[in-house]
């Protein structure tokens, strides 16, 4: 959520909800305002973004955004974890969302970086155990950062705890996206090259962008900055990434996160092995070779240089550290093979879609804003991101579709955006719609009014769940909206087994979103169930399935 900025400002006395009074400006940056507040109802010190409105929205697409961030931070402020930021509250007053958090003394890695220089190699590899500590609890909860940069992460002065920030509400702005909302979200810099050829991606990519940041840390830079960004994007998707001399110390857990095949790439648990044994010798053992279903590493020199493309080639003067890495296959968009060329088309996709993306200037795309101040962005998990521009023509009742999704029109007398390979299935009272190996489901349900509205009647299915799901564990009701109407928002995990005799089981179980809300006197129910490994992709499902619900 929102980030403690590293410069105060002017006094404000506005209380907003009856309950936060506004004190002072503590920064701005792509995202809106964050102030040092009270809570005059607890008597504490509370930090508190105010979200920008992006006005290059309609009101209908500044709706939707509020009301999925609004969605988000309180899906975050679920998370238990002395290295997240806890939020304490969420509120709308005068149709502006506020997103109330604790108050971090103490600024942001990036202010501390500016001011002081590059982190020594201890320090960081403490930064990066407590960071991968925060991340994992955000991926078992099915939530992905997608923005992990220096000035999301905050450094406490007293205890020089680092906390992690700013999920959940990058697709508020356009400061630091490449295209409109639904195509790309994040920080090219600190960005996987799996993301940028849009492809699935998962708890993997935020690894490697710790992986950047890391190297940040330890130089003062991004190892991927370049003076344009077609540089950037050109540093993360195809050049040898020659960590600088500053990264020995760390080298080898920072050659494993920046895998460009996330097959290859360190885990969390592995990293953070090697990040402890840093901390407690002094000393980096080397990385694992092979983790299990990976692909063997393939290295290269340069292109056009002694060994040729994809022919092994000997380290330059400078040992590992400076030995070259070639982009494999797997990496490129679609998966497909294509050497220069196919890199060069990928490239040259994402810079049409820089170009392309309205509002959004060079200077934003790599993470800066106008005053020179890095921009305190991020986001979620949301439908799958590409770097291409969708061409979108709906009609003025039609739901738009991401990339790789289609809008089902429901005989039920409803539409949403639904994965392009999911069929249609009949589900009691209601209608399902199917991955082809039965490992998604996602499921519509209308009926009438039910007594006490949605948020009862999320608690009671709570409430019951033990009897109706077998190993029923992790439940929680969350109150929300939907589009301004009361809503509350169900999740919890159960056994695995496979849904409907078609596959889809797990032994780790499975985990559902369920989002309930009323309208036109009818009680809708929306829901998404996935094997506990999938959740991440289950939520981003279930994102775009609440997003485009319309009733006909």
């Amino acid at each position: 959520m929102g980030s403690l900025g590293d410069h105060a400002g002017g006094g404000n006395t506005r209380v907003i909800a009856g309950r936060y009074r506004l004190e002072a400006r503590l920064g701005r940056g792509g995202m809106g305002l964050v102030w040092r507040a009270t809570d005059l109802l607890l008597g504490r010190q509370v930090a508190v973004k105010e979200l920008a409105r992006d006005e290059a929205l309609s009101d209908a697409e500044a709706e939707q955004q509020r009301e999925r961030t609004l969605r988000e931070a309180r899906a975050v402020a679920q998370l238990r974890h002395p290295h997240v930021i806890v939020v304490h509250d969420v509120v709308v007053q005068d149709e502006h969302p506020y997103i109330v958090m604790e108050l971090i003394e103490g600024g942001s890695l990036a202010g501390r970086l500016a001011r002081g220089g590059p982190l020594d190699a201890h320090e960081v590899a403490r930064m990066g155990i407590d960071l991968l500590g925060a991340l994992s609890t955000a991926h078992e909860a099915g939530i992905l950062h997608r923005d992990l940069k220096p000035a999301n992460v905050l450094l406490e002065r007293a205890t020089g705890r680092f906390v992690l920030t700013d999920f959940g509400i990058a697709q508020l702005s356009g400061a630091t996206t490449l295209t409109e909302v639904g195509s790309f979200v994040g920080s090219p810099e600190y960005t996987a090259p799996e993301r940028m050829a849009g492809e699935r991606t998962g708890p993997g990519s935020d690894l490697w962008s710790l992986g950047a940041l890391l190297v940040t840390a330890l130089a003062g830079e991004s190892p991927f900055r370049r003076d344009s960004i077609g540089g950037v994007l050109h540093a993360v998707v195809y050049d040898d990434i020659r960590p600088p001399a500053a990264a020995a110390p760390l080298l080898p857990v920072v050659l494993g996160l920046l895998d460009r095949d996330p097959r290859r790439r360190l885990d969390a648990a592995q990293a953070e092995a090697l990040l402890r044994a840093y901390v407690a010798t002094g000393r980096m053992p080397d990385a694992p070779r092979e983790r299990p279903g990976a692909v063997p590493p393939r290295h290269s020199v340069l292109p056009g240089r002694a060994g040729g493309p994809g022919r092994p080639g000997r380290p330059k003067r400078g040992g590992y550290a400076s030995a070259g890495w070639e982009l494999p296959p797997a990496a490129l968009a679609g998966g497909r093979p294509g050497g220069r060329q196919g890199r060069a088309a990928l490239i040259a996709a994402a810079l049409a879609a820089a170009v392309t993306g309205a509002g959004v200037s060079a200077a934003l795309l790599v993470g800066r804003d106008g005053d020179g101040a890095r921009a305190p962005s991020s986001s979620t998990a949301s439908p799958t991101p590409t770097v291409t521009v969708t061409d979108r023509s709906p009609g003025p009742s039609s739901p738009e579709a991401p990339q790789g999704y289609r809008i089902a029109e429901d005989p039920g007398g409803f539409a949403l955006a639904v994965p392009e390979t999911f069929r249609r299935e009949p589900d009691g009272p209601g209608v399902s719609y199917v991955s082809p190996d039965g490992t998604y489901r996602i499921g519509i349900r209308q009926t009438g009014r039910v007594p006490g509205g949605p948020l009862a009647a999320q608690r009671r299915a709570d409430a019951e769940g033990p009897r109706n799901h077998p190993g029923y564990r992790e439940g929680r009701v969350t109150e929300t909206t939907r589009n301004g109407r009361p809503a509350a928002l169900w999740e919890f995990t159960r056994d695995g087994f496979a849904e409907g005799g078609k596959g889809g089981g797990d032994a780790d179980g499975r985990r559902t979103f369920d989002l309930c809300w009323e309208e036109d006197g009818r009680t809708v129910d929306v829901w998404v169930s996935a094997p506990v490994a999938d959740a991440a992709q289950a939520r981003r499902y279930f994102d775009a399935a609440v997003d485009t619900f319309v009733r006909r």
